[in-house]
């Protein structure tokens, strides 16, 4: 995995653990500690995803206070490294319930995790747009953002004709999610280089939305040229995520220094 610095197994569910997750508890301590030792030599985190597009945890009325505190206690029992916050209630969302729900649940999640664990979020691109119910993720940066190390921005799966360009990406999103492209979201507050810029390994990893990585290393060193650095994160993992990675990073980010994935 060089050219990466964290993992994020999937998924941490609001009923438990399942795939990634389930499997890494059912290792013993000791193959915890040896696969963490192997990583963070190469400086790599490993973290969990909590929630994913299969849950819902607002809609179905869980406590933001006691879920935070129930991945935080997971997060320490099984010695990871940190939360990536993949909130896709989509009622939620829509109807403005998820602003306060995810401001208590990042908040309860800071206080409760050791001091150095990392936190990211992994949302939606349109779920920072201006128009977005009670301010939708602007709103949640805002109260927030200075508790969450990084976004996982999710620009794929919202349409086949967006964020497929360096312009619809970077710096002028389509007029179906308006002011979504990475710096117009810097442009309404969002510190620029907390916008990881997420996309599939390949066609098959999501519905639309995938660039080739000659592409994809365009507009990231564009992206750089504007004083943006916060890295790419690939979706999901592939068997060619090394040459994902130094593809995509090309001249502007050869592969030494760290990068967030």
């Amino acid at each position: 995995m060089k050219g990466f610095n964290a993992l994020i197994l999937s998924f941490l569910l609001t009923s438990g653990p399942v795939d990634q997750v389930e499997a890494w508890t059912q290792l013993s301590a000791q193959e915890r500690a040896d696969i963490l030792t192997l990583y963070h030599g190469q400086g790599i985190s490993i973290m969990v995803s909590a929630f994913g597009s299969t849950d819902t945890p607002t809609t179905d009325g869980v406590d933001p206070v006691a879920s935070a505190e129930a991945v935080a206690a997971f997060v320490k029992e099984f010695d990871l490294d940190g939360v990536d916050v993949d909130y896709e209630d989509a009622v939620a969302l829509s109807n403005g319930q998820a602003v306060q729900w995810l401001i208590a649940f990042t908040k309860t999640l800071r206080a409760a995790l050791p001091t150095d664990s990392l936190i990211s979020h992994a949302p939606q691109g349109p779920n920072f747009g201006p128009t977005v119910a009670q301010g939708g993720y602007l709103a949640v940066d805002a109260a927030v953002g200075h508790l969450i190390d990084w976004y996982n921005v999710q620009f794929y799966n919202q349409g086949v004709e967006e964020y497929v360009d360096c312009p619809g990406l970077l710096t002028q999103s389509s007029s179906n999610n308006p002011h979504t492209s990475v710096f117009e979201i810097a442009a309404n507050g969002v510190e620029l280089n907390k916008l990881v810029i997420g996309k599939p390994a390949s066609m098959a990893d999501a519905n639309n939305g995938f660039m080739s990585t000659d592409l994809l290393a365009q507009c990231v060193a564009e992206a750089k040229s504007m004083d943006w650095a916060a890295g790419a994160m690939l979706f999901q993992f592939s068997s060619n995520l090394v040459v994902w990675i130094e593809a995509v990073r090309g001249d502007a980010f050869p592969i030494g220094p760290t990068m967030p994935i």
